[in-house]
Order: C-alpha cells, then structure tokens, then sequence
C-alpha cells in the first residue's frame, strides 16, 4: 500500500534508484543455493545453516560473520569462495521480477534519472545489470574496497552523487529492512516491494515510507498515476 502523499513525493522526485537483489532481479534461488553449497563445504548442517534468505540483501561478509560465526577474515575468504560459485551462473538464474522491465522503460520514458544501489560487490552487479539488458541505468554503484564502499548507506550516497543529486531529489526502491535504513540514512525515502526477500509486515515495522506489492502498484508510486 502506498499512501496518496508518498505517491505524490516519490512522483516529483526526479530519480528513482534501484536495490538490485529481489528488486530488479529475482536472484534469491541463486543466492540460497550457492550459500548452502558453500556452507555445506565448509561441513554447516542445513540445520546449523537456518534461513539462508537472511542473505538476499546484505553484504556478504556482513553475513558470513555476523550469522554464521566466522572470524573477518574467514568470512572474507567464504565470500570470495560464494563469488565463484555464483560466477558460474548466468541471466537464467537470476531473471528480472515480473514488470520491472517495462517498468523502468516506463520510468526512462517518463524522464526519470535511473541508477542502481546495491550492496552486491559493483563489477558483479554492473555485469549482471548488462546482462539483462538494463540500458536506462546511468549508473550502478555497488561495494567496492577501492572507492569506500561498504554499506548500503554508501550505495545510496554514491549513487545521487554520480547523478549529481541529492537525497531531496530521489527515491530509493528496495526490498528489505536493510534497503530502508540505508536510504534513510542518506535522508532517502524508500518505497518497498514484497516480492523480493522482506515481508510486508516487517517491511512495515522498519520504516518503509510505502509498500507495492507488484510492478503495477510501484509504477503508480512512482509516476503518480497507473499508465
């Protein structure tokens, strides 16, 4: 559900920036799978393993350490370990959610400034972005070590910074709680989709300034009208 006054703010926001992960693209079945494979090499039990959706968003590191109880270090070398595993997968393992490609033609058409705000590391999400055929992003701004990038938060402020904007001027597209902090955190509004990683109801409860439900309802929260 969005609410008339959001609709309308996110309406005359002359940007929209994209999470990338269970917003653009429906990438958690590959996610999973290649956290489980890797868990499992490293002798996790799938009931040690738990909810592997809990790394649909997040950095990657992030998660290895903080859920899984690996040192820094460690949790870099398994990272590094995932990226490879994943490398072997292509567009037909994390295709686009249903809409969003006529969405954001839609939304370039309309005039909008489009760019991507991901905590994927950025060359893997600028050649997954290319792979899909997204050509109406200016820019795809992810992690990366080299220009100090390591939160979500960096993401959002990187992307507007590339546009040449500021936070008054976009509105973020997420899919989960970790989505909202960060562009709340660069005093960004974030509109929320269910059908990515996040529930409607937590989505709720960690702030989001709207809810969509599918491509349809999030092209009207964003132009201000259904078309």
């Amino acid at each position: 559900m969005v609410t008339d006054m959001v609709r309308a703010s996110a309406a005359d926001r002359p940007a929209v920036l994209f999470d990338f992960d269970g917003t653009l693209a429906n990438t958690g079945n590959a996610v999973v799978t290649t956290v489980r494979r890797v868990l499992g090499a490293h002798g996790f039990t799938p009931e040690e393993m738990g909810d592997l959706r809990r790394f649909i968003g997040p950095p990657l590191v992030d998660c290895f350490r903080d859920t899984c109880g690996f040192a820094q270090a460690e949790a870099e070398r398994v990272t590094e370990e995932y990226r490879a595993v994943f490398a072997e997968l292509g567009p037909a393992d994390w295709p686009l959610m249903p809409g969003m490609a006529e969405l954001v033609a839609d939304l370039a058409s309309a005039g909008k400034r489009l760019a991507v705000a991901t905590s994927r590391k950025e060359s893997s999400a600028r050649s997954m972005v290319a792979a899909l055929g997204l050509t109406e992003f200016e820019a795809v701004i992810g992690m990366n070590e080299a220009a100090g990038r390591h939160t979500k938060a960096d993401s959002v402020r990187d992307a507007l910074a590339a546009l040449g904007l500021g936070a008054d001027d976009a509105v973020l597209v997420g899919d989960t709680a970790h989505d909202i902090r960060g562009a709340h955190a660069e005093g960004v509004p974030c509109i929320c989709v269910t059908f990515g990683a996040g529930a409607a109801a937590d989505l709720r409860a960690a702030g989001a300034d709207g809810i969509c439900t599918d491509a349809p309802a999030l092209r009207a929260a964003l132009l201000g009208y259904d078309g």
